[in-house]
């Protein structure tokens, strides 16, 4: 399929425009406000130009169950330092929980092992009984819980349960090590930890046991560590400090069944989040449940159409934040689709069968999944139904131009493929899909309401259809409280407002399109500079990809000769060897299709490419190896191993 230069990919039909929530959405608020909203540029710059209205109309349209407040904004000119709802008191678990029916609210695939059910009321009781046992143990407003745990219903459990205490909760998958695990947790201090005893991935069971041992040991804010069943019969939890059977922990508390939800200010931290930790320890973001709420129940309803009863799925890990976006689909009504394991079982079918057999609504999963189904030419449109199917999401790393072309042709042609785009920095996105434009090839659809997303020169001053940074020029509710232990605020400035004054730069290089849409190039830090051009890291990915030969690739850019000189990397497929031929037709391709400064001056060969756990490729990471500096983390990194295919290769020193 080649898309002609005004053609889109997808147009939504009349009909699905007309049902779609953000339609109604827009009714409602022209009829209460007075207002025109005629298509979508004029419904977002209203979002933005008037943040009150706006955001009070988000709050109605999710019937959010609270008490508002009079003030919905104020220091609207600070960022930070604005302050939104503050009279406004709120549970988020409440608004998760407000269902107790017989529907599911959760389904649960381990692999194609295990599958669990949970109802709408069996979810309530469960919170209930492990909020019951959270507070006899004395956890309280502002306490850490933690979760080193699958994306399994177990974790929602814990989680729903500490937000409706009013304590924090933070999550790490059981695929980090000891020490990534003492990195995070280490620094926020959980007086109760929740672990399971194992998983399996492809097929085979990975023991957690040992690493539960040695981390609990670690960690001397510990209370009581749960351990929760999943792989194993029988458990001997001698060698694990303070522990308990999850069974055991809530036994005492089996006749609960109600939960007194603690009323808590719109600011009151929810969320302790962690930045990647590649370029040192990582940083602990802290959410607000009001910010967290809002923002989701938006990107939920507004941009991802979930309505009552659709069935939401992400195939994500307790590590990203993915995970904690897919959660809030509760308040939106959605059944939560679970998923831990390997997305290749049944060669890379898997997904799909969970899409058909559970009537999936939405499908949501990496760009880098996608680009692996596409090289292996799986052709799930052929081999399954999806008729319920609606959408489509893709995130983690820019979905390149043949990647939306692949979903139309090989998975379904009346889909709203939504690429998107924001951060664990604002638990949610800035760049969204909407049910009600087209898609274009390679272009996210649309900015997030609410958000006043542009692209600034290295001036500041804003442009179009020109390459730049990705800002945010007015402030919005999910933006982080703060930093954990940076008491004055200065990691937090530095982090997002040194570049520009009172402007939330994100450290994306980016593009709005002519439909206004957005295209990501990249991490602007992974930006490279051969001659003071910047370039972006994903134009010479799409391009190289794009070749059968080629698994995966990582760029760089190496100081050399007072300049900058493009290095890239590529892993073939299995047995083939990088020859002068195909160097040949990788400078070639990126030549023809890009610009000469966008070509290698070394192509090289590798094993394999270091990833952080969530699945994103480490550019700086191995700029470091190869400049011969230290890698800050390398606990960060699912397979660290894999940095030393780029350590003292001779290749680079001529």
């Amino acid at each position: 399929m080649t898309q002609q230069p005004d053609q889109a990919l997808w147009v939504p039909s009349a009909d699905r425009i007309a049902a779609a929530n953000i339609t109604a959405f827009a009714r409602t608020a022209e009829a209460k406000w007075g207002l025109s909203l005629p298509d979508y540029p004029a419904l977002h710059a209203w979002s933005v130009g008037q943040p009150e209205q706006f955001w009070t109309s988000v709050w109605d349209d999710g019937e959010v169950i609270g008490e508002r407040g009079e003030t919905v904004l104020l220091h609207a000119d600070r960022m930070p330092g604005a302050v939104w709802f503050p009279d406004a008191r709120l549970n988020f678990a409440q608004n998760l929980l407000r269902s107790r029916d017989d529907h599911d609210a959760l389904v649960f695939w381990g692999e194609d092992k295990v599958i669990n059910r949970v109802t709408h009321g069996e979810l309530y009781r469960e919170v209930a009984r492990f909020a019951a046992a959270l507070r006899e143990m004395g956890v309280g407003k502002g306490d850490r819980v933690a979760a080193w745990m699958p994306n399994m219903p177990e974790t929602i459990v814990a989680m729903l349960a500490t937000a409706s205490i009013g304590a924090i909760f933070t999550s790490a998958s059981p695929d980090f090590g000891v020490q990534g695990v003492l990195d995070r947790f280490g620094q926020t201090e959980p007086k109760v930890l929740i672990a399971v005893d194992g998983y399996w991935y492809n097929g085979k069971i990975v023991d957690c046991m040992a690493k539960l041992a040695e981390a609990t040991a670690r960690l001397p804010s510990l209370q009581r560590v749960v351990v929760v069943p999943y792989v194993h019969h029988d458990h001997e939890l001698a060698g694990v400090a303070h522990a308990r059977m999850l069974g055991d922990f809530l036994k005492p508390h089996h006749h609960v069944t109600e939960i007194a939800f603690e009323p808590l200010p719109f600011d009151h931290p929810l969320y302790i989040m962690y930045s990647s930790g590649t370029t040192g320890v990582p940083k602990c973001i802290v959410h607000c449940a009001g910010g967290a709420l809002l923002q989701h129940l938006k990107e939920h309803r507004l941009h991802s159409d979930v309505k009552p009863g659709d069935r939401l799925f992400y195939f994500t890990t307790c590590g990203w934040m993915m995970w904690n976006w897919l959660v809030s689909g509760l308040a939106a009504g959605a059944t939560l689709l679970l998923y831990d394991g390997s997305p290749f079982i049944g060669k890379g079918r898997i997904l799909f069968d969970y899409a058909d057999a559970e009537g999936m609504t939405h499908f949501g999963t990496s760009a880098k999944f996608i680009d692996a189904i596409a090289k292996i030419e799986l052709k799930p449109r052929e081999t399954h139904k999806l008729e319920s199917l609606r959408a489509l999401m893709s995130t983690g790393s820019p979905l390149v131009p043949e990647g939306f072309e692949y979903v139309y042709r090989e998975i379904k042609a009346d889909i709203c493929l939504s690429s998107i785009s924001g951060g664990t920095d604002i638990i949610s996105c800035f760049v969204l899909g909407n049910p009600t434009l087209p898609v274009w090839r390679g272009e996210i659809q649309c900015k997030g309401l609410g958000m006043a997303v542009e692209v600034f020169d290295e001036n500041g001053r804003p442009v179009e259809r020109e390459k730049g940074e990705l800002v945010c020029t007015r402030p919005f509710p999910v933006m982080p409280i703060g930093f954990w232990n940076d008491d004055d605020g200065a990691k937090y400035r530095a982090a997002y407002f040194e570049r520009f004054d009172n402007i939330w730069c994100h450290g994306d290089f980016c593009e709005v399109t002519e439909h206004g849409g957005l295209v990501i190039y990249g991490r602007s830090d992974a930006t490279l500079n051969p001659g003071g051009v910047r370039i972006g890291t994903a134009e010479i990915y799409r391009q190289v990809e794009k070749l059968d030969e080629v698994v995966e690739s990582i760029v760089i850019g190496q100081d050399w000769e007072g300049d900058v000189r493009v290095v890239l990397f590529v892993k073939l497929r299995e047995g083939l060897a990088l020859d002068d031929v195909l160097i040949k037709r990788i400078k070639q391709t990126i030549r023809d299709n890009t610009t000469p400064r966008h070509v290698p001056a070394k192509v090289l060969q590798v094993a394999d490419i270091p990833r952080t756990k969530s699945g994103k490729i480490v550019e700086l990471a191995v700029r470091n190896v190869v400049h011969e500096q230290p890698v800050k983390n390398v606990e960060a990194l699912a397979n660290p191993e894999a940095l030393e295919h780029f350590r003292n290769r001779r290749e680079l020193k001529t």
